[in-house]
């Protein structure tokens, strides 16, 4: 009597096993570890020399956010301090080349961390696999912040807090250290897809969402890259280029340079979606900020509150 139930649970136990064999691997379904080169074939300006300045177009910033878009000025890259700030974690894939590698226990040769190095100042970033928790809010903040990560299916899921102040776009929208970034990696042969989500409660009112491919390149290696500090603008001590509240001159020149309305270009959640082409056709094309007096001629007076050098080079 006793032999048939203990036989039944060794059957059942069996084939629990032949199912657990035959299943998916709990840990590391996708191996990402090599090098990996970014394919610039879309969001050209994002994705190189830098956006337009006042070009918000297409991201969800409330009014906070684009106050700070209009008081930022591009000479502020040219201040000593900000020649080296490294591109944040949520930024960083843009647009540089990407290496990956992995950390595996020697006993378990489970995946207890993966680390990613980006090619513009080197900047390296763990992502805990082992299942540690996120430290609490007053913990120090960095560029990278802190990140872990889980498997879901072959998709690897990434959660990073603890970024410092940074930009969602580096033409002065900005992004605040409450700030919380998704990221989900995914493998399609020698392709690798980064979709990004950032959530912020303090300058953005949804979602920000974009994403990001590269291109597996096993014959590319990683190079030092190394920063200099140079005095660029010789300016007073403590000077910083910017622009205070209607003082800048440029806000229309993006959307009139791209023959578009104004109004899509000031950014906004309404702005990401299909309806708003409607809108758009109902809204008047922007026109080109006045130019600068001939020589000869009589100048407007300069604002005083226009402070820093307007200038509207690409940025680093």
């Amino acid at each position: 009597m006793n032999g048939r139930p203990r036989a039944r649970r060794l059957a059942a136990a069996v084939a629990a096993c032949a199912l657990v064999s035959t299943a998916a691997p709990a840990f590391a379904q996708v191996d990402f570890s090599g090098a990996w080169g970014a394919r610039l074939h879309e969001d050209n300006l994002e994705r190189g020399g830098g956006p337009e300045m006042n070009e918000f177009e297409g991201l969800p910033i409330n009014a906070a956010d684009r106050m700070r878009g209009d008081s930022w000025s591009a000479s502020l890259w040219t201040v000593p301090e900000h020649q080296c700030i490294p591109h944040p974690a949520d930024y960083g894939p843009n647009f540089s080349q990407l290496v990956m590698w992995s950390d595996v226990d020697p006993v378990t040769k489970d995946v207890v961390a993966w680390h990613t190095e980006l090619s513009w100042m080197n900047p390296v970033r763990t992502i805990w696999m082992d299942g540690r928790p996120h430290p609490p809010a007053w913990a120090p903040h960095t560029w990278q912040g802190f990140s872990t990560g889980k498997w879901e299916g072959d998709m690897l899921t990434v959660e990073t807090t603890h970024l410092k102040p940074a930009y969602v776009r580096r033409n002065g929208l900005a992004r605040s250290e409450k700030a919380a970034v998704r990221e989900h990696f995914i493998r399609n042969g020698d392709i690798l897809t980064i979709v990004t989500i950032v959530t912020d409660p303090v300058y953005l009112t949804e979602p920000y969402i974009k994403s990001r491919n590269f291109q597996f390149d096993p014959g590319y290696r990683m190079t030092p890259y190394p920063c200099s500090v140079d005095v660029e603008i010789d300016r007073p001590a403590g000077e910083i280029p910017h622009y205070l509240p209607g003082a800048n001159p440029f806000i229309s020149e993006a959307a009139a340079k791209h023959k578009m309305p104004l109004e899509p270009a000031r950014g906004g959640a309404e702005t990401m979606y299909p309806e708003y082409m409607e809108r758009m056709k109902t809204l008047p094309t922007a026109t080109m900020p006045a130019q600068p007096a001939a020589a000869g001629t009589a100048a407007p007076p300069a604002s005083p509150a226009a402070v820093g050098t307007p200038a509207r080079t690409p940025e680093r």
